[in-house]
């Protein structure tokens, strides 16, 4: 019998829920358990594929392919499991397969309403996740807080769910800001108590409760908060900041959560986190800074490259490096200034996109790199923008451009298989292979001629041109298998200039760096090292 547990949020949004619940399936992955996490947002979007980065944040994208919320993101990186189109659920995307089954008949005639159709589709979702998986434990996140409007219809599912499975099969964890009032030097039970009181209300009882602070708040709000929550002492746990996201899971285990997760589910307790700790020490002990450019579009919303931002952090952990990440709006960088916007950089990443906004700011930033040898990373627009620049300026084709900006010689254009298609969930999405070529960067980066990586991109080199680009030196690193779609490119000589079509983000892991980054940030090392700045 499978095990559940359903992680709630009160008070505020953005508490790091996301981060409870990964940290939670490393706890329980480190057990011995077969762990899988999802996550229910109940915005009326079907996925975040069409939503702007800058509200939205990053899309993650599954090995099968699927456009989902970036806390899946923070799941597979902790838990270090593939994740599938079964661990993101919204309520457009339940509400699209309900009303599809009304067109077709399936409900025979009955009138249509939230309650079953839709609570019923969410709960199916559960179940087809955990039949797809074959999971011992199941987490799921429901997305915003409690209180909101479109969140009900997730709720009563979950109070039905439970009832069908055994209450003896689940958790439920509240996790709620525990506000600290520096005019009177203490901190705050209320917003707690009220927002479990809401959850109460809607027919589920918390078993633990995450009190969420910058510091502990002490045992005597502790205390408080378990006695008008009707839970123990031992299953109210303070989640406190930490020098270094990965040491969250520590955190919440010296308190405890996974301690009492496993006392009420009935699981083991026992766990072994010295290697965990292992890399926490190396986290710990990197030496020196490495300053690395990220030249983009969304550099309002960090959390738009969260998997790139997460993906260098993991190579730094492998380089030894502490990382300034300088953030550079795209929009903002023309030739006359791009030598003081990416003065003393030690490498600059080009993340993807879409879209023309920017564009030739980064075009600026691509040749900036290539001709001062200063290690460049372009990441699927990234890729394509250095496919552009080198026609430009080396190749000598002076309209290059790309089919999604303007008119000119496309040396990026749309994939044949892209024409006509409508925007949402169509694009070469998910993991695909790639046949890497001897005696590249790419090669010394992956150590072997096969790999696969994940996809999300309509564009892409134009084959029209790959004669003339390769004989002016540009390098096809990596290719589809059949060889028809350029997957990678770099140049030639001693500097690092290389460009990929797929996201190696999304593959990164915290204990198993990807090797494009490891292959980047050595490079910004060598560079720093040659340039006499070390320590910046």
């Amino acid at each position: 019998m499978a095990k559940y547990v359903f992680v709630f949020g009160g008070v505020v949004s953005g508490l790091g829920k996301g981060i409870v619940a990964a940290s939670l399936g490393r706890l329980l992955k480190l057990r011995g358990y077969k762990v899988q996490a999802q996550k229910f947002d109940p915005y009326l979007n079907i996925d975040p594929g069409t939503m702007n980065p800058t509200q939205h944040g990053e899309v993650f994208v599954t090995a099968d392919g699927a456009e989902t919320d970036l806390d899946l993101g923070h799941y597979e990186r902790f838990i270090d499991e593939n994740l599938t189109k079964y661990c993101n659920l919204t309520s457009g995307k339940a509400l699209w397969r309900v009303l599809n089954n009304e067109r077709e008949g399936k409900y025979l005639g009955k009138t249509v309403q939230i309650i079953p159709h839709v609570t019923n589709e969410i709960k199916d979702f559960i179940s087809r996740n955990v039949k797809e998986t074959k999971a011992d434990v199941m987490i799921t996140e429901i997305g915003g807080t409690v209180g909101d409007i479109e969140g009900q219809p997730f709720i009563e599912a979950i109070r039905q769910f439970m009832i069908e499975v055994g209450r003896e099969n689940c958790v439920v964890i509240h996790v709620c800001l525990t506000p600290y009032i520096s005019g009177s030097d203490e901190y705050k039970s209320k917003p707690v108590q009220h927002s479990v009181k809401e959850l109460q209300s809607m027919g589920i009882a918390p078993d633990i409760v995450v009190t969420r602070s910058a510091t502990d708040c002490g045992q005597e709000i502790r205390d408080k908060i378990a006695m008008f929550a009707s839970i123990r002492r031992d299953c109210v746990i303070s989640n406190t900041d930490v020098d270094c996201l990965y040491a969250a899971p520590v955190m919440l285990h010296e308190n405890g959560l996974d301690k009492a997760v496993c006392r009420i589910l009935g699981l083991k307790d026992e766990c072994d986190l010295s290697e965990w700790n292992d890399m926490l020490a190396r986290v710990r002990a990197r030496d020196g800074k490495l300053k690395i450019a990220i030249v983009g579009k969304y550099v309002s919303l960090h959390d738009s490259y969260i998997s790139i931002i997460e993906a260098l952090q993991h190579a730094s952990y492998t380089v030894g490096k502490n990382l300034d990440m300088l953030w550079v709006d795209s929009e903002k960088i023309t030739a006359e200034n791009v030598c003081k916007k990416l003065k003393d950089v030690d490498g600059v990443l080009v993340p993807g996109g879409f879209g023309e906004r920017g564009i030739d700011g980064m075009i600026e930033a691509a040749r900036y790199t290539r001709e001062n040898k200063i290690p460049y990373f372009g990441i699927c627009l990234g890729m394509q923008i250095a496919v552009i620049e080198y026609a430009r300026d080396v190749a000598g084709i002076a309209d290059a451009c790309s089919g999604e900006f303007k008119e000119g010689s496309k040396v990026i254009d749309l994939m044949p298989d892209q024409k006509g298609l409508r925007l949402g969930g169509t694009m070469r999405l998910g993991a695909y292979p790639c046949i890497v070529k001897k005696d590249t960067r790419l090669y010394s980066a992956y150590g072997k001629e096969k790999i696969s990586e994940r996809h999300r991109h309509r564009y892409e080199f134009n084959n029209d041109y790959r004669e003339t680009l390769e004989n002016a030196g540009l390098v096809l690193a990596g290719t589809s298998p059949d060889g028809v779609i350029v997957e990678a490119v770099e140049t030639k000589g001693d500097g690092y200039f290389v460009g990929v079509q797929f996201h190696p983000e999304f593959t990164s892991r915290p204990n198993r760096a990807g090797a494009l980054f490891v292959s980047f940030l050595t490079a910004a090392d060598n560079y720093s090292k040659e340039h006499g700045d070390i320590q910046k």
